[in-house]
């Protein structure tokens, strides 16, 4: 009788799993909202309402859902590989290796499988930074490839190819030869390539901001966001204020877009400030050559950045990149703000509806939820702003994990979910106060955002997949 209850009730589970499952199409979700649904467990762990946990290679990249599958990508074995697991148990239904001669420098913390990828059901695309795209049907067989160029940057890629319509949009900024492409889902041939050369290193993911009736795709960037249109890439306006580097992906609702970037430097009180290049290359240009190495640059802030100033990474820095550093240095502007739609050309002064300069994410994109704006900064802590006036709720309260956070924030059933690097996830109500309802501890490190469907949870670590259910 116990065995007979026990292979029912695990019956059961796999077809509530696949049978008109809801899907989580692509990084963050439908409409890349953030946004779960039933009634997933609050406090979970390794040992606490566990549904199964799979082994996988390593890789930043979150997981995507549709139907009965989970996509995921990893490095193995020195090779960038596609997953395709079961959705009900977690077995590897099949595994794809990408055709790349040489995989792309990351940083130390990240993994050249970050971006995660994207379906309609029909065809599953990923994007490496060390070959491009990749479209492969649900059983696994190749649909199309599309090669693109390594992006410049010593970071690697992170940004997450999305669709919108019947195009894949990517985004490639790096430090010299920024773009924005589309390609048609059904065959991988290209619908329009947008050049973006004011743009420089870039990891958020576009976003499809619908309203109005119409569509834009937002796209976070260097200095400024940017709007473009989805049939043939062309700009329709930027706003000014970002950081150096954008990292953080948009969020909508209430009819306003909310953007958010933070990164050293573009703080009032901690802005970094060249001197003119002449009196900087007499000072430092030892060997007077008029070009200056990493050896001659003067320890400090500078010198913790000279592969960004050396924009071809040809281990020197001219005049002109110089010069164009010192202008990101200006520029740049730590912020949050809502920006409101039917915006042309530069909408700086006359579409911003707020904004805020402090409380800032680094990494994890903002969330709205239920008329309000959440985000998260290192060290664990969080900020709640109304979405129409930007109005504080709280600001910078404490979750009590400490630590980075580079998973999105994510909300379901009422609720926010706040995943630290270290594994710890905090989850608060969207109360007017800072309410914490658990911090479960996971036991290994997190950099990616989970997927919450039909009251699951489905979170990547540093070395598993685990699903978490009631």
């Amino acid at each position: 009788m116990r065995l007979s209850l026990s292979l029912a009730a695990t019956l059961i589970a796999a077809y509530i799993c696949t049978t008109n499952a809801t899907n989580w199409p692509q990084f963050r979700g439908t409409d890349a909202s953030g946004i779960g649904n039933g009634k997933p467990p609050i406090h979970f762990g390794p040992k606490t309402n566990l549904v199964w946990s799979a082994e996988l290679p390593a890789g930043h990249s979150s997981p995507v859902i549709w139907d009965k599958h989970i996509f995921l990508t990893g490095v193995d074995a020195g090779k960038l590989v596609t997953l395709a697991l079961d959705r009900a148990s977690g077995k590897i239904l099949w595994k794809k290796v990408a055709p790349a001669e040489k995989i792309e420098a990351s940083h130390r913390i990240s993994n050249p499988a970050a971006p995660t990828a994207c379906t309609d059901g029909e065809r599953v695309v990923v994007y490496f930074g060390s070959y491009g795209l990749l479209a492969y049907d649900f059983t696994g067989k190749e649909l199309w490839r599309h090669p693109l160029p390594q992006p410049i940057v010593e970071f690697g890629a992170g940004s997450s190819p999305i669709l919108a319509g019947d195009f894949v949009i990517q985004l490639c900024d790096s430090d010299m030869d920024s773009f924005l492409v589309a390609v048609d889902k059904r065959t991988g041939k290209q619908a329009w390539k947008t050049a973006r050369p004011s743009h420089r290193r870039g990891f958020a993911t576009p976003f499809v901001w619908r309203h109005d009736g119409t569509e834009e795709i937002i796209v976070n960037g260097s200095l400024k966001v940017s709007s473009y249109d989805p049939k043939d890439g062309s700009l329709r306006w930027t706003c000014r204020g970002m950081a150096r580097v954008a990292n953080a992906s948009p969020a909508a609702g209430e009819g306003l877009l909310f953007i958010a970037s933070w990164n050293i430097g573009g703080d009032a009180g901690d802005r970094l400030t060249l001197p003119p290049h002449a009196d900087f290359l007499s000072q430092n240009d030892t060997n007077k050559d008029s070009k200056l190495t990493k050896d001659e640059f003067p320890s400090g802030p500078f010198w913790d950045r000279f592969t960004q100033f050396d924009l071809d990474k040809d281990g020197t820095v001219t005049k002109a990149e110089f010069e164009g550093m010192a202008a990101q240095f200006v520029q740049a502007e730590n912020a949050i703000f809502a920006v409101k739609p039917g915006g042309r050309g530069d909408i700086t002064d006359t579409h911003v509806v707020w904004k805020h300069n402090r409380s800032l994410p680094y990494v994890a994109s903002p969330l709205y939820h239920q008329g309000r704006v959440y985000s998260v900064r290192s060290g664990g802590m969080v900020t709640c702003c109304d979405a129409k006036t930007g109005e504080i709720i709280y600001r910078d309260e404490r979750l009590g994990a400490f630590g980075d956070y580079y998973a999105s924030l994510a909300a379901v059933d009422g609720n926010i979910y706040a995943i630290s690097q270290k594994g710890t996830v905090t989850v608060f109500s969207s109360s007017s106060s800072l309410e914490v309802l658990a911090r479960n501890e996971i036991g290994e490190t997190v950099m990616s955002t989970p997927a919450m469907v039909d009251g699951q949870i489905f979170l990547r670590t540093e070395k598993r997949l685990m699903c978490f259910g009631k």
